[in-house]
Formats: structure tokens, sequence, C-alpha cells
């Protein structure tokens, strides 16, 4: 069951250079840094109440960031992220109510989080990410 919007993910080319718009700016804060090999990206977390920004820069020309980047030469919010207590049954659910998978079943995400993700072909358009955190994670 999807319980909150977990995060938005927001493709930039350049973590350092968003980061200041985000603090300056917003006068919001970082508070946690990753690579995610599996996804070929440097994440960047930033809390704005309930819900994180995460900021997604590609480490490699073929990961899906740098593709998305390729026809958004500016960036720009790449997915959403919905919280799910069963990320199995997330998938299954939308699954059998004839969404497309991208992700057949959970990868490993940032944040010590299985992820899963839903083709924006079957979701009017938006990148949908479902995730859950690993049993025994500190986030």
């Amino acid at each position: 069951m999807i319980t909150n919007i977990d995060h938005l993910g927001i493709a930039v080319t350049s973590i350092d250079a968003a980061l200041g718009y985000y603090e300056k700016v917003l006068g919001l804060k970082c508070t946690h840094r990753e690579e995610v090999a599996s996804q070929k990206v440097r994440t960047a977390f930033i809390p704005c109440g309930q819900v994180n920004i995460e900021l997604l820069e590609p480490t490699s020309p073929d990961s899906p960031i740098a593709k998305f980047l390729e026809k958004n030469p500016h960036g720009g919010i790449h997915h959403i992220a919905y919280a799910t207590d069963d990320i199995t049954s997330q998938l299954a659910q939308a699954s059998g109510a004839g969404a497309r998978l991208i992700n057949e079943t959970p990868v490993e995400g940032a944040h010590e989080k299985l992820v899963a993700f839903l083709h924006p072909k079957s979701t009017f358009g938006v990148l949908t990410e479902f995730c859950m955190s690993k049993p025994g994670a500190q986030h």
C-alpha cells in the first residue's frame, strides 16, 4: 500500500551547481549524498517538509538521467516516488491493473531503499517510482 510521496526526482547536469539554488535561494539544506551504481547516478537529498527533493546527476552517458538530459538540456522533474510498505505487492497491483513495469522486481536504490519504476507510457506521462526501505535500514 502506498503510504506517502517519498520524493520528487529532479534531473540536473551538476548537483553542485543546482544546490546553490536550493540552499541559497530557497533556504533548504542537503542532508545526504550518494552514488547509486545500479542507476548510474549521483544523488543529493534535500528535505522539504515530509517530502525529499532528490537531485539526480548522471555518472555515465548511458544512464537514464543522461538520456533525459539529452531531451531536456535544462533538466527538470524526472519522476515522482511513492513510498510503499510492500513494494512487491505494489508492483503486482500495478501490473495487474495494466501498468507497464520497467522493473519486474525491485532493485537497489539510494537511501538504503528498494525501488522499481513504472513506464511513463502507462502512467499518463509521469515516470513513477515505488520505493521501500530495506529491512533494518536506518532511513
